[in-house]
């Protein structure tokens, strides 16, 4: 994505700018995290209001009844419009959950008089296409101290609290139940048949989904904490090539919680995932997702009860340093504006 100048800025805050600007950040969205990539959402434009809506047909029924993923995932999407719209020198000004008798409306951005962004704004912004979602190991080089505070610092600014696992021991058990969940859940059919769903196999023109070159194709034990991968391929020989001698790293485990459990909370800590993945990746780091013991309620109150003082869990991931990211795709914007 490249970055607004000064002109463009200028000509973007004249009224005719502002369709170009709204159209700028429903596309800049597109490229938001997703549960298995399913992009959960739709766009309405009309004068200078941008609508957010959940996308039903895409929510994971199985794994997701309550619609908390799916709503982290349009949160992400919504950090992605707020960011574009300052970068283009707009005010955002957001409503999340504006109308109580229409709950798949979970936000309303109206486009308002900004200032000329700052260089943070811009750093962000930039990031935008360039962030990808990581599905296997890293590289032995460890996450900068100074790097990880400032991803807190991310996090919180939106409400959100980044809990980097310090404790060998509390790292070895999010990892045990990541794997006790992908083992119950690979014998259920139909967890298995809402996964193959979103798996994409090679050469297929979809444009949702998690990619055949998107994790290896032989997943290799992570150290020191092994971290149970998806099986999107499901018997068949899809992926990428494993580079087990380089990167087979854990990564730095961290647990992303919240101050509430309700639908804004879920709504904000996409918001804040994303503000902390965009500077993650301006300086190198990538991020890998695991989802599976959340997806199970007694798991998940464990976590919260056990390592999360209290706070819900809304995201289990791993950060490091990777040679060659995954690939990733996206829908036109045409098919989600309604």
């Amino acid at each position: 994505m490249t970055e607004p100048q000064g002109e463009e800025i200028v000509n973007a805050r004249t009224s005719e700018g502002i369709a170009q600007a709204a159209k700028a950040a429903v596309e800049a969205a597109l490229w938001a995290p997703s549960i298995h990539n399913t992009q959960p959402w739709t766009f309405g434009v009309s004068g200078d209001e941008i609508c957010l809506r959940a996308d039903p047909d895409r929510k994971l029924r199985v794994s997701d009844p309550t619609g908390r993923q799916m709503t982290i995932s349009c949160g992400a999407a919504l950090f992605n419009v707020r960011i574009t719209l300052q970068a283009l020198g707009y005010e955002p000004e957001v409503r999340r959950f504006p109308d109580p008798e229409r709950p798949l409306l979970l936000a309303t951005v109206r486009v308002r008089p900004g200032r000329e962004p700052g260089e943070h704004t811009r750093l962000l912004h930039a990031e935008i296409e360039r962030r990808r979602t990581h599905r296997s190991g890293f590289t032995a080089l460890p996450v900068p101290d100074p790097l990880m505070d400032a991803l807190v610092a991310e996090a919180a600014s939106e409400d959100g609290h980044l809990m980097p696992i310090g404790s060998d021991a509390a790292a070895r058990v999010l990892a045990a139940l990541t794997g006790a969940a992908q083992d119950v859940q690979s014998q259920n059919r139909l967890f298995v048949l809402e996964l193959m769903r979103w798996a994409r196999p090679p050469g297929s023109s979809r444009r949702d989904g998690v990619p055949a070159a998107g994790y290896p194709t032989d997943p290799r034990r992570m150290y020191p904490q092994h971290f149970a991968q998806r099986d999107y391929a499901r018997g068949h020989e899809w992926g990428m090539a494993p580079d087990e001698q380089v990167s087979a790293s854990t990564g730095l485990v961290a647990l992303l919680t919240s101050a509430g459990d309700g639908r804004e909370d879920w709504l904000r800590a996409g918001e804040a995932l994303q503000r902390m993945l965009l500077h993650a990746s301006a300086y190198g780091l990538s991020v890998a997702f695991h989802t599976q013991a959340l997806e199970m309620p007694e798991l998940r109150e464990f976590i919260r009860r056990h390592l999360c003082s209290g706070e819900p869990p809304q995201m289990i991931m791993r950060l490091g340093f990777v040679i060659d990211e995954s690939q990733s795709v996206r829908r036109a914007a045409s098919d989600v504006l309604e």
